[in-house]
């Protein structure tokens, strides 16, 4: 093989490695635009602050998991980790960003994130793959190695490793509900990592995340072939019936099921199935809660004046559940 031969092979080698590491990014979803979309219905809207108080350390980017082999190349998923500076052990508080299974990142749990490491939880806020790079069930499998990850890396984060919660908004709250619904499910696992460690979660918080796919409020939307649960779950329902019903977090309910709060936006479409759930809750005697906001925002947890309202509810919960 003559000298120019072979640059052109090395540039062809390298030139395809570049390429199998760029993720296909949708940024559609972000603060700025939530806040534009509300604030002409409701003036007194403001983006919520991220400043990290002075009781409060962060931990950015620490990778959770890599994952060796994706169409991308090694991918690497990340997490955003908020602690109480003062030395002790805390409850943990896995947090999943929204975005339509397609869009948004995990920063978008800041605001929440933040507030709440000040009162006493480990906050970590994880990054998982969309769906324009992988469809269900990889997100479902980054959550629950995320899971795993925090109990491996406990003594490291001053976590106490039965008390564990999960939360969720939007998409985000319907991956939540899943992963906490499916503990002990070994199906729903996942081969990525801390196969010694339990993805056990010990509560569920679901901030206007849908419970049930084929609930009326849900299944009865008019959908095209380019909406995200579509794409996300690989076909409509009448197409892929077993991937809707296995995506649905109602349907893996039982009674050892942990405590689940629920909160929610004036728009019952994007909590369709919780009425059901809740009255499964209800008598089987596991204990939930349920708050709404009377207001057409769905994404309220990112703006003021809402979001301190939501950190009072999610710190309330998880002191009462956790406590016992």
């Amino acid at each position: 093989m003559n000298k120019s031969v072979l640059i052109v092979v090395i540039l062809l080698v390298y030139g395809c490695q570049a390429v199998a590491q760029q993720i296909p990014r949708d940024s559609s979803y972000n603060v700025q635009r939530v806040w534009e979309g509300v604030v002409k219905n409701y003036p007194d809207a403001k983006i919520a602050s991220t400043k990290i108080p002075k009781g409060v350390k962060a931990d950015l980017d620490v990778v959770y998991l890599t994952i060796p082999e994706t169409p991308f190349g090694e991918r690497e998923l990340h997490a955003d980790i908020f602690q109480p500076r003062k030395k002790g052990v805390y409850p943990a508080l896995i947090m999943v960003h929204g975005g339509g299974w397609r869009s948004g990142d995990k920063s978008l749990q800041h605001a929440m994130a933040v507030r709440l490491a000040a009162r006493g939880f480990v906050t970590i806020c994880v990054e998982y793959q969309l769906l324009l790079e992988a469809k269900y069930p990889a997100a479902l499998h980054n959550v629950k190695a995320a899971v795993r990850w925090t109990r491996a890396n406990a003594n490291e984060y001053g976590i106490e490793v039965d008390k564990i919660a999960i939360s969720g908004c939007s998409a985000g709250g319907q991956l939540a509900l899943l992963t906490g619904l499916t503990s002990g499910v070994e199906e729903k696992e996942g081969d990525l990592g801390y196969a010694a460690y339990s993805s056990e979660i010990q509560a569920i918080i679901d901030i206007d995340g849908v419970v049930d796919f084929m609930a009326p409020w849900s299944l009865n939307l008019k959908r095209g072939p380019d909406s995200p649960d579509v794409q996300w779950m690989g076909g409509t329902f009448a197409e892929n019936p077993e991937v809707w019903k296995d995506a649905s977090p109602i349907f893996w309910a039982n009674e050892q099921s942990p405590p689940i709060l629920f909160v929610k936006s004036g728009y019952p479409r994007f909590t369709a199935g919780q009425h059901e759930l809740t009255g499964m809750m209800n008598l089987w005697g596991i204990y939930n809660e349920v708050h709404q906001f009377e207001i057409e925002v769905h994404p309220f947890w990112l703006l003021d004046p809402w979001v301190d309202q939501v950190v009072n509810y999610m710190d309330t919960f998880l002191q009462k559940v956790l406590s016992q």
